[in-house]
C-alpha cells in the first residue's frame, strides 16, 4: 500500500501551477510593469476560481453552486452585467433544482462537458432559458437535470454522459432594481448519504484539476488575445463555434475586437441597435478581464446607453472623460479588448470603429 504525503500532494499542485507563468510570457503579451502586474494578479485570481470549482465545489454527489467569475476573479471576457453560478455534477446522476426566477432581465442554465482543465473547452450538453423553467405565479420553479426526461412533468435540463457542470447566467440591465434568481441543487439518484472522509488521492486529483484549470484556461485566452490582435481597432465576427466550445451561451452572439490607443486618441464605435432581449459592450485588459466595473465606466448596456437621434449608438473609448455620452474608460491601459454581446437578437450587426484625436 502506498502512502501519499501532504508534501507530495502540495508539491504536485504547486509544480503544475508554476507552468502558468508561460501565460505572462506569451507571444504578444504586454511587457510593461503595469500590465505584467495585472497578469500576475489574473493568475492568482484563476487559482481562487479553480479551488472553488474543483476542490471546494467538486463533489458531484453533493453539489453546490459557486461563482466561477465575479467582481474580483474574472475569466475569458466576463460579463460585468452577469451573475454567474456553476455546480459540479455527474452526467450519470439525476438532480433536482429548485428556486425562484426573480426579476432578472435574462436567465439561462446549461449543462456542459467542462474540459477547461484538459483542453480549454466546455461544450453545451443541454440548455434552458428562464421562460422554460416552468415557474409558477410566484416565480418558483423545479427543474430536473438528468439524461432522461422526467415523468413528473417538471422542466427538464438534459444531461449527457460527459456532462460534469451546470452553468447559470443571470444578466441584469440594472442590478440595483432587479432581483436575482435563487438556486438550490440536490442529487436525487442513488448515492452516498453523506460525503466520504477526505481521500488523499481524491484531494490530489482535485488540486491537480484546479492547477490544470489555471494553466489551460489562461493559455486558451492568451491564444484568443493573439488572434484578436491581428486586427487592431476593429471588431469582428470570429465565428461563434469557438465561443460555444469555450462555454458560451448559444443564445448569445459574441463580437470581439482589439483596441490600441496613444495619449490623446479615442475610438468612436458606431453600431445599429437591433431588437433583442439584451445587449452590452465592455472593455477588457489584455488578459481578457473586464475593467473594474464597480468603480469605473467599463460597460454600457441597453439600459444605460444614450442612443443617437437615428436610433444607433456611438460608444467612446478614451483615456479621459471626453464629456460626451457612452464613455468606456481605458483606466490606465494603452491596449486591450472589446466585447459586444447580442442576446436573442433579430440581427447581429458588427460595429464600425473610427480613431480620432481629441
Amino acid at each position: 500500500m502506498t502512502t501519499t504525503s501532504g508534501a507530495d500532494i502540495w508539491d504536485a499542485f504547486t509544480a503544475r501551477l508554476g507552468e502558468a507563468r508561460g501565460t505572462l510570457l506569451a507571444e504578444g503579451a504586454p511587457a510593461g510593469a503595469f500590465d505584467q502586474a495585472e497578469g500576475a494578479r489574473y493568475l492568482s485570481r484563476l487559482i481562487r476560481l479553480g479551488l472553488e470549482i474543483y476542490l471546494e465545489g467538486g463533489d458531484p454527489d453533493f453539489p453546490s453552486f459557486v461563482r466561477p467569475s465575479h467582481e474580483t476573479a474574472k475569466l475569458g471576457g466576463d460579463n460585468p452585467d452577469n451573475l454567474y453560478l456553476s455546480a459540479t455534477i455527474g452526467g450519470d446522476r439525476t438532480y433536482r433544482l429548485t428556486g425562484n426566477v426573480g426579476t432578472v432581465s435574462y436567465l439561462s442554465i446549461g449543462s456542459k462537458a467542462n474540459r477547461y482543465a484538459i483542453d480549454g473547452t466546455m461544450a453545451s450538453t443541454g440548455e434552458l432559458k428562464g421562460s422554460e423553467f416552468g415557474a409558477d405565479a410566484e416565480g418558483d420553479f423545479v427543474i430536473t437535470a438528468s439524461q432522461h426526461k422526467p415523468e413528473d412533468g417538471s422542466a427538464w435540463l438534459p444531461l449527457a454522459p460527459d456532462s460534469n457542470i451546470l452553468q447559470v447566467r443571470q444578466t441584469f440591465i440594472d442590478r440595483r432594481s432587479e432581483v436575482p434568481a435563487t438556486f438550490t441543487i440536490e442529487r436525487t439518484s442513488e448515492g452516498p448519504a453523506m460525503p466520504h472522509p477526505l481521500d488523499p488521492e481524491a484531494l490530489k486529483a482535485r488540486l491537480q484539476g484546479a492547477a490544470d484549470f489555471v494553466v489551460n484556461s489562461s493559455k486558451l485566452f492568451a491564444g484568443w488575445s493573439r488572434m484578436f490582435m491581428a486586427h487592431p481597432n476593429e471588431m469582428r465576427d470570429w465565428g461563434q463555434e469557438m465561443f460555444q466550445k469555450a462555454g458560451g451561451d448559444p443564445a448569445i452572439f459574441y463580437v470581439h475586437g482589439y483596441w490600441q490607443l496613444a495619449p490623446g486618441e479615442a475610438l468612436l464605435i458606431d453600431t445599429p441597435l437591433p431588437e433583442c432581449e439584451f445587449w452590452n459592450i465592455k472593455i477588457n485588459n489584455w488578459w481578457m478581464e473586464s475593467l473594474d466595473y464597480r468603480y469605473v465606466p467599463a460597460c454600457i448596456n441597453n439600459g444605460t446607453v444614450v442612443p443617437n437621434a437615428d436610433g444607433t449608438a456611438t460608444i467612446v473609448v478614451a483615456h479621459e472623460d471626453p464629456g460626451r455620452p457612452n464613455w468606456l474608460t481605458t483606466h490606465g491601459h494603452n491596449e486591450g479588448f472589446l466585447l459586444l454581446r447580442w442576446i436573442r437578437a433579430a440581427e447581429t450587426p458588427i460595429p464600425t470603429i473610427r480613431k480620432v484625436v481629441l
